[in-house]
């Protein structure tokens, strides 16, 4: 199997499968997160600037994916015409609940608490051409207290978008996943406008909780500025 993404997610879930014994043969990660120690020599590890870089391995990967499968987990880069037309079956691990919250999760996240949702979800799902349009196989769903702020928002939806892995992992392996299926919902889109545009959103009564970043103004020094999430 293939991953691709950045951050501690996507090391998370590669060191998972490696563990459960399945075959990892690459790893394709952005600029934010050097592979960790102990990642085996015989995974190819490809640090990749953008989508075109990354598209342009799709070749390489599929001639190395020895089990058809391609994992997207915090996933920074849109997938290219390369990879969709690889034959790979693409899974992504989503940010949000489908279709209503597409999308950046720092956006998901913010108006999720912006909106006054009382839970909230990751989502596996297909790879389609679209963003975050591809059928649904699985959601991970938590509550949203009534004070949370987006750290705490943002760390459960860590902490789900990691279960609805790991919980479906082995059976998708095993070709006996979960049934795709099209959400029922209106569809929302929330990605980098939507974040820049919470700036005018100060009246908002939640606008507190929604921009309170906590430790992950370090993983978005820019929103965090703009927002003024360090309380200036």
């Amino acid at each position: 199997m293939i991953f691709v993404g950045d951050g501690a997610l996507l090391w998370r879930a590669v060191r998972y499968a490696l563990d459960r014994g399945h075959t990892v043969d690459a790893v394709c990660h952005g600029p934010r997160s050097a592979a960790p120690d102990g990642v085996p020599p015989q995974v190819a590890v490809h640090e990749v600037a953008d989508g075109a870089a990354l598209d342009a391995l799709a070749g390489d990967l599929t001639a190395r994916c020895s089990d058809g499968l391609l994992w997207s987990l915090d996933n920074p880069f849109l997938l290219r015409e390369g990879l969709l037309g690889s034959g790979l079956r693409l899974l992504n691990v989503h940010g949000g609940p489908l279709p209503g919250y597409r999308g950046l999760p720092l956006a998901t996240v913010a108006y999720a608490i912006l909106h006054g949702e009382q839970e909230f979800a990751a989502t596996l799902h297909e790879i389609e051409a679209g963003i975050d349009t591809g059928p649904v196989l699985a959601e991970s769903r938590f509550p949203i207290d009534d004070d949370a702020v987006f750290e705490d928002v943002m760390i459960d939806l860590v902490d789900a978008a990691h279960e609805v892995f790991t919980e479906h992992l082995d059976a998708v392996v095993a070709g006996s996943g979960p049934t795709p299926y099209r959400p029922d919902g209106v569809p929302g889109y929330y990605g980098l406008a939507e974040a820049r545009a919470i700036t005018g959103m100060r009246d908002h009564p939640r606008y507190d909780r929604a921009t309170e970043l906590g430790f992950f103004a370090d993983v978005w020094p820019e929103a965090a500025q703009a927002w003024g999430a360090d309380g200036t």
